[in-house]
Parts: structure tokens; C-alpha cells; sequence
């Protein structure tokens, strides 16, 4: 662990900002010394600490999860004023994110964007994973699935996490939690209007029954996208979640949901990609049910079904060879995944709790455009996981878990983990351990034939793969830090991470027809840290930092091919702050300012060769209603009151927005 002294201290030296960590080091270390030292009581372990769920797959509280988790409370989100779960993430350390929807959807990585997909992370959304088979295992167009009102919380695992979810969940989990139907009963409705053709507008009904609560939303979103895109973006929703409560032991939710995304796409004069409508659609269905065996164990099996249709197409002139005709490209294909998972938990003594289980996923890609076969492409993945969280003394928390995950397209791969919790004293926890993880590449880079056919003549290859792409793998190193300090009203949550990167999976774009390759191993480490205070009553302030070295080659595209940058990191900014303050004021009103700012990246995947900073400050004004037997909200939200900032591409820009919300409730 010779590397932590500089991951630690270096980017506050090399900016000129030595000590900011240092400080809040020293107080956290001071408090504790204040504090008493003896071993943590029973009292201790009950105090008021958030429990996440997502992490091991054990109900935990925040300070013995194996990791780094940022929450997104319900009051939290409403506070950003953010229409899209894409623009919370920028909140989170150590994320980046894009707008566009250039690439199917909004985008979100953690750790460097490489590409343009979002396929690094696992996305879960009430447990069900939701990423894209046929966007190469993007989490773009899931993020997309539920409206932020329907929204209790977010769970954020900052690291890898292929011992609890396998394959796709090689850099983190975010694991997004709606709301208990119980707690939506009655009406709800919202809108917002406003600048760049925002036009939003949702309505929700909730209603109960003796033995069960149910929930539909319907909403709708729409604004013209980023300046100088193709943008007119519109998605369309519909969610029903039911809560059935059918014996004393037996619970069952079903949740059933549809949406649409319609998105301009293309650049003007391009012929290759001239300015198009794209259209992306999903369905899903989950059910889940659970026994309680008795007060110390239960059982779970989910069940879920998704498929996903992706319609793009366009025609291309072929005077340039000569031919007086045009052809269709037509980029279109669909997806399903099916998914069985049953698990088991329990508690063997007072010291001892675990679970284990197991998942079958049965995946399907169809694609003519992208694979030259008029045939599915299958891959099953069998997976049999378990986390055992042993408490070896009232103070020493030990999470020992691991995955074995078969693929029938890419063989077997083995995901451990183990990490120490060591709660030094009340409120104070020292965390540390080592995992590793692992990504088998998707079916497109693994069976990619993408060609264009005229009346049996071959136009063009663009893109044909080998077949002999391996799967990537990560192991990932880390020491936090957690703090409370309820005197102050200060938390404070430290992460100091090195990542060596095996195998990563790269398109070479400088060849005819290009193709997938592993083509290098490098490291990843660097420093996150996160500041919660509240300076006095009806205030809060949030503060994060993150700070990231990135040892891989970096290539950027450009009209010839691309240009090896090597070593230097472009792909996530190397410093990037977030500074968030709520204030309640007079009169029911409420005060939310943000500001973000990011040092020089290069843009996801856009092919521009650009590197930008991003510097944006939002700011939301609202106040509390009453409307007879309705109560609500009314807000003002200006979205990047400064300069307009690319987004993507060096020709898109996001400029000012400013719009006006309205939500009422029963």
C-alpha cells in the first residue's frame, strides 16, 4: 500500500489547496480521541444510521457495508430540482455524466467515461437488473425507467461489486428504490414548463385494499436537448407497483412498467449519420416474493422479464458510386432477458449473518445491422453467490462474499471479496479490503459483423469482430473512512482506491473494418471524500472532491482515425469538486444552490478529439402550497446560470434552462 501517502495528499498539493482533507483528517481524529474508547455498546449499534441494501445483499447499516455507498434521499432529490437520475449522479464523487442522448440516452460512468456506453456499472432498479443487452450492456436507457417522483432513494456503491451482482457491476452498483405503494395512496400530479422547450407533466394514483396497496404513474418528458444537437427529446412512461401482504410470512410485490424514449440523433451535412429520428422501448415485468422462515431467516425468489426494441434507420445516397438509388440503413434490433434468482438469509448466531443464492439470466440480442444474422445470439449466465458478515468483536465487522458466474458464450469467472470494518469508536469506522471483478464482453463485441448489402453487392464493413476478445477484469483496493459527529452535525465519508484494470476491453478505430480487442492493463487510484453539514437549524451543506489518476493510454477519435494520447488521462477529469446548500427560509420558502466544476476531459465518446472543463451552478427557489385538502410545492429551477459548457460533443452546448415545477398531492 506504498501508493496512499500520494493518493491522499497530492492532489491538494499540486492545486495549491494542501491541507482541505488534511483538516477535516485532523478534526475527525481529534473527536475521536475526545470520545470514549471503549468498545462499542449494543446502544451503539442501534443509534440513527442509514441501512442500504444493496451492497452484499444484506439488510446493513451505512458504517458495516464492504464499501463506499453515496445515498440520494427523497428530500435530497427534490431539493436538486433535477428532472433526469442521470443529473443527481453528477452529484455523486467521482462520476461523469452527459445530457445527450447522441447514444440512446443519457450517460453515466464512474472511474473514466472510455466510451459511449455506460456499461461498467450494474444498475438495479428495486433489484432487478436493468441494463441494455443490445447497447452492450449500457445502463443509458434503463436509467430512464421511472419517473424521479416515484423515487425514495438511490444507492450508490462507489467500487466494484461482481461478488453480490456479477458481470456488469465491475465498477459499482447503483441501485435505484421506489416507494412502498403504502405511502402513495391518493393522487399526486406534477408539471414543469419552461426554457428549451421543457414540458413535463406526470400524474400518479394510489389506492388500498385490506390486504394489499397499489400504485400506477404515467408521466411524460420533453425538452429540445442540448444547443446545436438534433435534439427534441421525449420519453413517455408508465409504472404499476402492487404490495401484497398475503399471510403473516408471506409478502408479494409485482411491478410492471413500459417506456419510450424518442430522440433526434445525426449532424447536419453528415452523410454517414445525417439528422434522424431514433426510438428506444422497454418493457419489463417483476415479481418478487418472500417468506419469513422465522424472526431470524427468510427466503426470496424474483422473477422478471424484459425486452427492449430499438428502431433507427435512414437513407444514404449512392451517387457517389455511381448509382442513382438510396439505400436504408437501418440500424434497428431488439433484446430480452429473463431472470430467476432465489436467495436465502439468515442469522446463525449473534455474531454470525449470511446469504447465498442463486440466478439464472438468459439473455437474447437480434440485430441484421449489427450482427449479419437473421438469427438470436444466446447467452446464459448461472451464478451462485454469498456474503457471510461476521462482527469477530462489538467493534470489527468482517464481510467476506463471493460470486462463481458461468457464461455459456464466455466460460466461468470467480468474483471474491473481502473487507474489515473497524469502528474505532461511536460514529467513527475505518474501513478496508480487496476485491476483484469482472466483465465478459457483450455479444457485440464479441460477435460484431456489421456490413452493408446492395442487391447482393457488398457497399462496405465497418465493423467485424474477432471472436477472440477475453473477459476484463479489475482488482480494486480501498481504505475509507466514515464519521459522525452529531455535536457538529457533521458527517464525513473518505475513500482512497487503486484499481488495476486487466484485460480492458477497447474498439480499435484506426483499422478497416474495426474491432474489439483487450488492449491493455493499467491502474486506476486516486481519492474521493464527501462533507455533510448542517451549520445550523434549516441548513445543510454537502461537499465532495474527488480526485483521479488514470494510467491508460488515451485514444481520441478524429475524421482519420484516432490519435494515442498515451498517458494522458483523459477519459475522467483528473479533480472535480461538487458544493450543494439548502437553506429553509421565511415565508415556506425553500433555498437550493449547486455548484459543480470539473477539471479537462476528453467527451464521451463524441469522436470530436475535444477536451473541456465543465464549471455549472443551478439554483431552485420553492415554495410550500396548500390547496384546500391538497398540499404541494411550487418551484423556479435555473440549470447552469453561468456559460454554456459541451456536452458530448464539442458542438453541443448546455445552456441556460430555467423552468417553473408544480407538484400537488392529497
Amino acid at each position: 500500500m506504498k501508493y496512499l501517502p500520494s493518493i491522499f495528499f497530492a492532489p491538494y498539493f499540486e492545486r495549491g489547496r494542501a491541507g482541505t482533507l488534511l483538516v477535516f483528517l485532523l478534526v475527525a481524529s481529534h473527536c475521536a480521541n475526545a470520545q470514549n474508547r471503549a468498545e462499542l455498546s449494543e446502544a451503539d449499534f442501534l443509534s440513527d444510521m442509514p441501512v442500504v441494501l444493496s451492497v452484499s445483499r444484506l439488510p446493513q447499516r451505512l458504517d458495516d457495508t464492504p464499501g463506499a455507498v453515496t445515498l440520494l434521499d427523497r428530500e435530497s432529490i427534490r431539493r436538486t430540482g433535477a428532472r433526469d437520475v442521470v443529473d443527481l449522479l453528477r452529484l455523486v464523487p467521482g462520476f461523469q455524466v452527459s445530457n445527450s442522448f447522441e447514444s440512446v440516452a443519457p450517460l453515466a460512468s464512474y472511474h473514466g467515461a472510455f466510451d459511449s456506453y455506460s456499461n461498467r456499472l450494474e444498475l438495479l432498479i428495486d433489484g432487478r437488473s436493468a441494463y441494455s443487452p443490445f447497447f452492450i450492456g449500457s445502463i443509458g436507457p434503463g436509467l430512464q425507467t421511472v419517473a424521479i417522483e416515484d423515487i425514495e432513494r438511490i444507492e450508490v456503491l462507489r467500487g466494484s461489486n461482481s461478488a453480490a451482482y456479477g458481470a456488469r457491476a465491475i465498477m459499482g452498483v447503483i441501485n435505484i428504490v421506489t416507494r412502498h405503494s403504502a405511502d402513495t395512496l391518493g393522487s399526486q400530479g406534477a408539471l414543469a414548463v419552461g426554457e428549451n422547450g421543457v414540458r413535463d407533466v406526470q400524474g400518479q394514483v394510489g389506492w388500498d385494499t385490506e390486504r394489499a396497496t397499489f400504485r400506477i404513474t404515467a408521466d411524460r418528458r420533453a425538452d429540445d436537448g442540448l444547443v446545436g444537437s438534433n435534439g427534441h427529446n421525449r420519453i413517455m412512461r408508465a409504472n404499476f407497483r402492487s404490495d401484497l401482504r398475503l399471510s403473516a410470512s408471506d409478502e408479494v410485490q409485482l411491478r410492471l412498467g413500459s417506456y419510450v424514449i424518442d430522440s433526434g440523433k445525426g449532424f447536419t451535412g453528415n452523410v454517414d449519420n445525417p439528422p434522424r429520428d431514433a426510438r428506444f422501448a422497454s418493457d419489463y415485468a417483476q415479481l418478487d416474493w418472500r417468506r419469513s422462515l422465522g424472526a431470524d431467516e427468510d427466503i426470496a425468489l424474483k422473477l422478471s422479464h424484459s425486452q427492449e426494441r430499438y428502431a433507427d434507420s435512414y437513407l444514404y445516397s449512392l451517387k457517389s458510386l455511381g448509382i442513382d438509388d438510396n439505400y436504408v440503413v437501418d440500424l434497428s434490433g431488439q433484446a430480452s432477458s429473463d431472470v430467476v434468482s432465489l436467495q436465502h438469509t439468515l442469522r446463525l448466531n449473534n455474531a454470525l449473518r449470511m446469504v447465498w443464492g442463486a440466478e439464472f439470466r438468459h439473455e437474447q440480442v437480434l440485430s441484421r445491422a449489427f450482427f449479419n444474422n437473421s438469427h438470436a445470439l444466446v447467452n446464459d449466465f448461472s451464478r451462485l453467490f454469498g456474503n457471510l458478515e461476521w462482527r469477530a468483536k462489538p467493534s470489527v465487522v468482517v464481510n467476506l462474499g463471493a460470486m462463481a458466474e458461468r457464461s455459456s458464450v464466455n466460460g466461468e469467472n470467480f468474483a471474491p471479496r473481502l473487507m474489515v470494518n473497524w469502528h474505532m469508536t461511536a460514529g467513527q469506522t475505518l474501513r478496508g479490503g480487496v476485491s476483484k471483478a469482472f466483465r465478459p464482453p457483450s455479444s457485440y463485441e464479441k460477435f460484431a459483423d456489421v456490413r452493408y448489402v446492395y442487391k447482393g453487392n457488398l457497399l462496405g464493413v465497418t465493423t467485424v469482430a474477432t471472436g477472440q476478445v477475453q473477459t476484463e477484469n479489475v482488482t480494486s483496493r480501498e481504505i475509507g473512512y466514515l464519521g459522525e459527529f452529531p455535536k457538529w452535525g457533521l458527517s464525513l465519508d473518505v475513500r482512497a482506491f487503486h484499481e488495476q484494470i486487466n484485460g480492458f476491453i477497447r474498439q480499435i478505430n484506426n483499422t478497416v473494418p474495426r474491432y474489439y480487442t483487450n488492449d491493455e492493463s493499467f491502474a486506476i487510484k486516486g481519492l474521493e471524500y464527501q462533507a455533510k453539514w448542517t451549520p445550523w437549524a434549516g441548513a445543510r451543506l454537502v461537499w465532495g472532491q474527488s480526485y483521479t489518476d488514470i494510467g491508460a493510454k488515451t485514444y481520441i477519435d478524429d475524421s482519420a482515425g484516432f490519435i494515442n494520447l498515451s498517458g494522458t488521462p483523459l477519459a475522467a477529469p483528473k479533480l472535480a469538486n461538487s458544493l450543494t446548500f439548502s437553506q429553509q427560509l421565511p415565508g415556506q420558502l425553500d433555498l437550493t444552490l449547486m455548484h459543480q466544476d470539473n477539471g479537462t476531459a476528453a467527451l464521451v465518446g463524441s469522436g470530436s478529439g475535444s477536451r473541456v472543463a465543465m464549471t455549472r451552478t443551478d439554483l431552485r427557489l420553492a415554495r410550500s402550497l396548500r390547496w384546500g385538502s391538497r398540499r404541494g410545492e411550487m418551484a423556479l429551477v435555473v440549470q447552469n446560470m453561468g456559460v454554456p459548457y459541451p456536452d458530448f460533443n464539442s458542438h453541443f452546448q448546455f445552456q441556460r434552462r430555467a423552468y417553473l415545477t408544480l407538484r400537488l398531492q392529497d
